[in-house]
């Protein structure tokens, strides 16, 4: 299993929520805002982002990496970035079971 952390431009969230949507078996997303501090021009500047959480099966990374890069590929400066992060082990909070795969 692993996590798949995203972050995109906020107006390319929609299409790649669709993107997302096409892969099946896909398990649930956490989006959320991100504020993060851009170095460009030698100033830093605040910029607000999307990020996305996804945690997949090893079968499902590349589908869901590649819909990603499509849907927030915009060919502009700070279309984002995506990382891919094995998880060791999750825990449901609600029953305390613990696994890599939930």
């Amino acid at each position: 299993m692993q996590e798949i952390k995203a972050i995109i431009q906020p107006f390319r969230l929609e299409g790649v929520v669709h993107a997302l949507r096409q892969i099946k078996n896909l398990p649930a997303m956490t989006i959320s805002t991100a504020h993060g501090l851009s170095a460009e021009h030698g100033a830093f500047d605040q910029v607000v982002k999307t990020k996305l959480e996804i945690m997949v099966p090893d079968e499902l990374v590349e589908p869901v990496v590649e819909a990603i890069s499509k849907a927030a590929h915009t060919g502009n400066v700070g279309d984002g970035r995506i990382v891919v992060i094995p998880i060791l082990q999750t825990i449901n909070i609600r029953t305390g079971e613990k696994g890599a795969s939930e």
